[in-house]
């Protein structure tokens, strides 16, 4: 017997696309915790099942990890705004993890930029 496929692809990646643009409104709007500062949602991966949901952020002029730590607490509250929001059975439990893609962009190019420089005193 096949698997019963779903009647409405990618409705996962819909559900994390509007996870991610209402959870970037709610967080510059309805969170006065002073440890969040200017943060930037990167991304959203919501499980199969939409019990959970990792958020991906950066952060701009801010520990990275206070903010996930204010982020984190704020969890509940913006799960439920996301509630009223999101017409979906099942409004997933919030994880804030911190996107490090722009560090590790930055040490990448740091050490290209070493290899061109040494490469350029060789010749």
């Amino acid at each position: 017997m096949a698997a019963k496929k779903s009647s409405t692809p990618n409705r996962g990646f819909r559900v994390a696309d509007q996870i991610q643009r209402d959870l970037a409104e709610l967080i510059a709007r309805e969170l006065k915790d002073p440890r969040i500062g200017m943060v930037t949602i990167q991304g959203v991966e919501v499980t199969p099942d939409y019990a959970h949901a990792k958020i991906y952020f950066s952060v701009l002029n801010s520990d990275p990890e206070v903010t996930a730590e204010g982020l984190n607490q704020a969890a509940g509250f913006l799960r439920a705004c996301l509630f009223k929001r999101l017409h979906i059975h099942t409004v997933p439990t919030l994880h804030f993890l911190i996107d490090r893609t722009p560090e590790r962009a930055a040490d990448m190019n740091a050490l290209i930029a070493k290899a061109v420089s040494s490469r350029a005193k060789e010749a």
